[in-house]
């Protein structure tokens, strides 16, 4: 059974950095596309990150520039790098891995940024 777990969250001051890491197991995952999403308060969950399989990545315009997607393939890890963080964003961050078979998501991770 696929399980993906996030950490690595939490409160962090505006301009700050912070770093996601999101392992991933339960199967031969090593080149399957992985991303990243998040849900503000009241909001729906928006797109992030994602990497393919061919090891491209396309970010969300509002991050372009201040995060950073990277993945280690022996190790089914997936990271996020965020740097010049703004209050906006402060969310849930999911991890998302894209299987044939279907979608799975992690259980989800608070980011906060506040002074």
């Amino acid at each position: 059974q696929v399980r993906l777990v996030e950490s690595g969250g939490g409160l962090v001051q505006p301009g700050g950095s912070l770093t996601l890491s999101c392992e991933a197991s339960g199967s031969a995952l090593r080149t399957d596309p992985m991303g990243w999403y998040r849900q503000a308060p009241g909001k729906q969950r928006e797109f992030v990150a994602l990497l393919s399989r061919s090891g491209t990545t396309n970010y969300a315009s509002s991050v372009k520039g201040r995060f950073t997607s990277s993945r280690e393939y022996d190790k089914n890890a997936l990271y996020l790098q965020m740097n010049s963080l703004k209050p906006e964003d402060t969310a849930v961050y999911y991890c998302l891995l894209k299987l044939i078979a279907g979608d799975y998501w992690g259980q989800g991770i608070q980011v906060t940024v506040s002074s």
